[in-house]
């Protein structure tokens, strides 16, 4: 069985040196942040992740959810209890504002803790996972009666939400969508129509589920500007706000899935349930915006939970297991054969695995500050400036993150070789668990489009002007510093190639759209690529600089160190290689007659 323990040196290393959020307490939007409290709050959260999620991850995978004839859904044995333990612990009220009994805390401290429940058991941390985006869509749609009814019951735990989006015609073209809104008379509206896909829509871990759901009013024109949101509870609130009469919907069936067992995935059947309209009409498509954008940066958080626990089984074995002897001879002859470490392949896979997890972890991290700046900096141009970073970074924190998650896992397999492959040694189930975050809340093609069709134009291009300027200058700064001019320099080159990239594209897409479709997934690696490499130059100057200083773990910081090197030197290279193959436009895979693929 795999094990699990929480990177909770990483991630202080992280939030400590590199970010340093202890600075930040006191500050406007950090007033809750005790700079003490820190380390203390994420080793209670480590130890209740590796305690009580991990053990219950294979069990929960094994056994499923199950659909009772009635349309409820019972959870895998445990999970119920320690979900329970989870919102008495008040793990579900971290970074939710105080006026609904949240702590207020720091999103950057909220996504390091998401972080370790999220790799402790990715299927158990989905139930409350979906909450907080309806949390944050109703603070910022929701009326006041609203509010008042559901937000603190969310937040607490107590109640959980979801977001109804697809239907079985209407995936990514949400426009197609066809459930309906007919207004009540009273204010209420009957929702009907059929949701597909909806992680943790019905279970019995929670007293009531409120669904978000997109639906269209009879007046509605046609396309996505004619969708409303409703919030659609699974129990009407009576007058005290208490969970009363069950509302007209259901679990129709739960999806049999590759991965992700443990959270029940379902088909939802609303039959004229009664919801209320959440934000103004046909207003649905920029409130669900609010769950979606905040749902995909948490799927990129699940890439790096299944990166972290697969690096972490990946490394045990391979410091464990004995096969062959080392190319330049025996380095134990006592024992009948050396330990897999000392093969260079193997070792290949382990730096790769942990330059992209850890890189990763920075990456989303800084995103999580990035969110409280946007509200809460100084000045506006600061909170512009993070806001700006944010919508540009979101789809690559989804997509790109979400391949490193599966690109890790099957490493990690790799390295297990045949008995990587046997259920009972936990591997495979990192791969099927990771492969999902790659397809839901929009598929990684779809967030590379959103990327080169919204985000990199969006303003006149501003958002990318502002991390081009934030790069630039964070490698002159550190050109000087013999420590880290090798990365620095490894940088700026993948840098120059995301210009070139991005002027490409200015010069070739107008002409022909499918230039853009064509090039959009290699500019968001290339992009992701920058990114964590400016995570790593950031890492490797903090580890220098505690090096220098004789603080922390010398060792700890040297092997920061040697990460940020072989990341240079082996993954920001490849920014070279996908600007060339960008630029060979959309001619050739456009040329191909669609029924030439079918190869008849």
């Amino acid at each position: 069985m795999a094990d699990y323990s929480a990177p909770l040196r990483d991630t202080l290393f992280n939030l400590n040196h590199v970010l340093k959020l202890g600075d930040r307490a006191g500050q406007p939007g950090f007033e809750a942040l005790d700079a003490d409290m820190i380390e203390p709050i994420l080793t209670e959260a480590g130890k209740f992740a590796s305690e009580v999620f991990a053990p219950l991850n294979a069990s929960g995978d094994r056994q499923g959810c199950t659909r009772h004839d009635d349309g409820s859904v019972t959870v895998p044995d445990g999970f119920a209890d320690a979900y329970r333990q989870m919102c008495e612990g008040g793990w579900t009220t971290l970074t939710a504002p105080e006026t609904y009994g949240g702590q207020a805390l720091p999103h950057a401290i909220g996504v390091a803790v998401e972080e370790f429940l999220s790799g402790a058991n990715m299927s158990l941390a989905m139930y409350p996972g979906l909450t907080d985006g309806a949390i944050r869509a109703l603070v910022a749609r929701g009326s006041d009666e609203q509010k008042a009814t559901y937000l603190a019951r969310l937040t607490s735990g107590e109640w959980t939400g979801t977001m109804n989006l697809t239907e079985p015609h209407a995936g990514t073209d949400l426009g197609l969508l066809r459930t309906r809104a007919e207004p009540n008379g009273d204010g209420s509206y009957a929702v009907s129509g059929t949701k597909i896909f909806i992680s943790c829509g019905e279970h019995d871990m929670a007293s009531n589920i409120v669904h978000l759901v997109l639906a269209r009013l009879p007046d509605a024109p046609k396309g996505s500007k004619g969708i409303s949101m409703f919030i659609v509870p699974k129990f009407l609130p009576d007058e005290n706000g208490e969970s009363g009469e069950r509302n007209r919907l259901s679990c129709g069936s739960i999806e049999e899935k590759m991965g992700i067992h443990g959270s029940c995935t379902c088909v939802m059947n609303y039959d004229g349930a009664k919801g209320w309209l959440i934000g103004g009409e046909h207003q649905g498509l920029a409130a669900m915006f609010i769950m979606m954008n905040a749902a995909r940066l948490w799927v990129g958080l699940q890439g790096l939970g299944q990166a972290e626990v697969a690096y972490q089984n990946g490394a045990s074995y391979a410091l464990d297991r004995r096969q062959g002897r080392a190319l330049t001879g025996p380095v134990e002859p006592g024992q009948s054969a050396d330990l897999l470490v000392v093969h260079p392949d193997v070792r290949r896979l382990l730096m790769d695995a942990r330059a992209k997890t850890e890189g990763l972890r920075a990456l989303i991290l800084w995103t999580g500050l990035l969110t409280d700046l946007s509200h809460h900096a100084a000045t506006e141009e600061e909170r512009t400036q993070a806001d700006d970073l944010i919508q540009l970074l979101t789809p690559v924190v989804k997509a790109v993150g979400t391949d490193i998650g599966y690109d890790v896992s099957t490493q990690m397999q790799q390295v297990w070789g045949g008995h990587g492959y046997v259920a009972e040694n936990g591997m495979e189930q990192f791969v099927r668990d990771a492969r999902i975050a790659m397809i839901y809340e929009g598929a990684n093609g779809i967030q590379a489009m959103d990327l080169v069709g919204r985000k990199l134009p969006m303003k006149g291009g501003r958002a990318i002007q502002s991390f081009f300027a934030l790069v630039d200058g964070e490698i002159a700064d550190a050109a000087s510093d013999g420590a880290v001019r090798e990365i620095a320099e490894a940088l700026g080159k993948a840098n120059g190639e995301l210009k070139a990239a991005a002027m490409w594209l200015m010069q070739n897409a107008p002409e022909n759209p499918d230039n853009a479709g064509s090039a959009a997934y290699a500019i968001m690696e290339i992009l992701g690529l920058v990114a964590i490499g400016l995570m790593w130059l950031r890492m490797a100057n903090a580890a220098s600089a505690a090096i220098d200083a004789g603080e922390g773990d010398k060792s700890f910081m040297e092997a920061k160190l040697l990460c940020a090197r072989h990341f240079a030197q082996s993954e920001l290279p490849d920014a070279g290689a996908l600007r060339r193959k960008l630029q060979a436009g959309a001619e050739v895979i456009m040329a191909m007659p669609a029924e030439s693929f079918l190869r008849a």
